[in-house]
């Protein structure tokens, strides 16, 4: 088994973190293409998290949806001829550009972006951060300013909602309920509730009564003009999943000593296998270690506290001791979730474990360790 993931950095083209919300999978992408791009490898960091101590880590004031290049001086080591590049993905941009790739004529793709539905589901339908988020990496991943593509999945509730993106997106344009409400909308271009099963029409009779017939009017313009681009979309998934089982793409599975965690990534790892696609690594991450948490003697507690210009007392004392056995017990359980994970997950061929540092990564510097961790 492998402890560095510095020649997967070195060889695919594809790196894709992935795994539960809350383990750090944002932190991880981002300390892989700083350690890449030190290796002198052109980089495109693609994140989904827009928080502002994700900019300011790598040296930015905001991230974008346009690539932005991180200033070589902030993270350049030596004379490399590595580049950094940021970009934050764009859910509403992103599917813009598939209904203007695949839309029938100017007019069809006028009518879907400027419809009033479209704007505002365009970014929150089911599956769909998920799915273009991998679209992106499509769009991307043969552009010949980068030699790697690093891609921090979306944060969701089950991680396997990321694999399971394109069937829920086609699955969504195709369902039999979407394809009835077509069905009733073309054939006399309004809504005839006649062609409706009683059910269905009945629900959306009573929802009309507060929306007016107008928005319904408006929602069955929408998803008509929608299952016309369903075609292109059934290929377009078909391109993107297989993209994910090519040779130089890595999944690197992220997840925290949490057992919900951990139990999480055995599943993910299990799904990636059966989709035949190459779980290269496991990161254990912000892990607490027993021998960063051993109590010092009395001599040398109160030496500290005498440094820190406190005056040591008889309940400090005891509270600084009841506070290191509180972490000594967190660490063991910390290891025991270790050696659970790395039994679970044997057949991944490099184990990698990050530390719990004291503080947050909020820079180059803090990222650089997460790195150091890594590589």
């Amino acid at each position: 088994m492998r402890n560095s993931l510095g020649e997967l950095l070195s060889t695919r083209r594809v790196v894709l973190t992935v795994g539960c919300g809350g383990v750090g999978k944002t932190t991880i992408a981002a300390s892989l293409a700083l350690a890449a791009a030190r290796r002198g490898r052109r980089v495109l960091c693609l994140t989904i998290d827009p928080a502002k101590r994700l900019a300011t880590s790598l040296g930015l004031r905001e991230m974008r949806a346009e690539a932005q290049v991180v200033p070589p001086e902030l993270w350049r080591e030596g004379e490399g001829e590595g580049s950094l590049t940021a970009m934050m993905l764009d859910v509403r941009g992103t599917f813009d550009e598939l209904v203007t790739r695949y839309a029938s004529s100017p007019e069809v793709r006028a009518r879907i972006l400027n419809n009033k539905i479209y704007q505002e589901v365009a970014g929150s339908l089911a599956g769909t951060p998920e799915y273009m988020a991998m679209e992106k990496l499509y769009a991307l991943k043969d552009d010949p300013r980068y030699d790697l593509i690093v891609l921090d999945t979306p944060p969701t509730s089950n991680a396997l909602d990321f694999l399971d993106a394109p069937e829920r997106m086609v699955g969504l344009i195709d369902s039999p309920a979407i394809r009835a409400f077509v069905t009733a909308f073309e054939r006399t271009g309004s809504l005839s509730m006649n062609l409706l099963s009683k059910a269905m029409a009945k629900v959306i009779q009573g929802f009309a009564t507060f929306t007016g017939s107008g928005f319904l009017e408006q929602v069955a313009e929408f998803v008509s003009d929608l299952q016309g681009l369903f075609g292109g979309f059934r290929e377009r998934a078909t391109k993107v999943r297989e993209t994910l089982t090519g040779r130089d793409v890595a999944f690197v599975v992220v997840t925290s000593p949490d057992p919900m965690a951990v139990s999480e990534a055995m599943f993910f790892v299990e799904r990636l296998h059966e989709g035949s696609m190459a779980a290269e690594a496991l990161v254990l991450n912000r892990v607490r270690q027993a021998e960063d948490t051993v109590a010092p003697s009395a001599d040398r507690l109160a030496g500290i506290l005498h440094s820190a210009g406190v005056e040591p007392s008889g309940e400090l004392a005891s509270g600084f001791a009841r506070a290191w056995r509180d972490a000594a017990t967190w660490a063991r359980k910390d290891a025991q979730e270790v050696a659970r994970a790395r039994e679970l997950m044997a057949s991944v061929p490099r184990h990698l474990l990050v530390p719990a540092f004291d503080d947050d990564v909020y820079d180059i510097a803090a990222l650089s360790r997460v790195a150091a961790a890594l590589v």
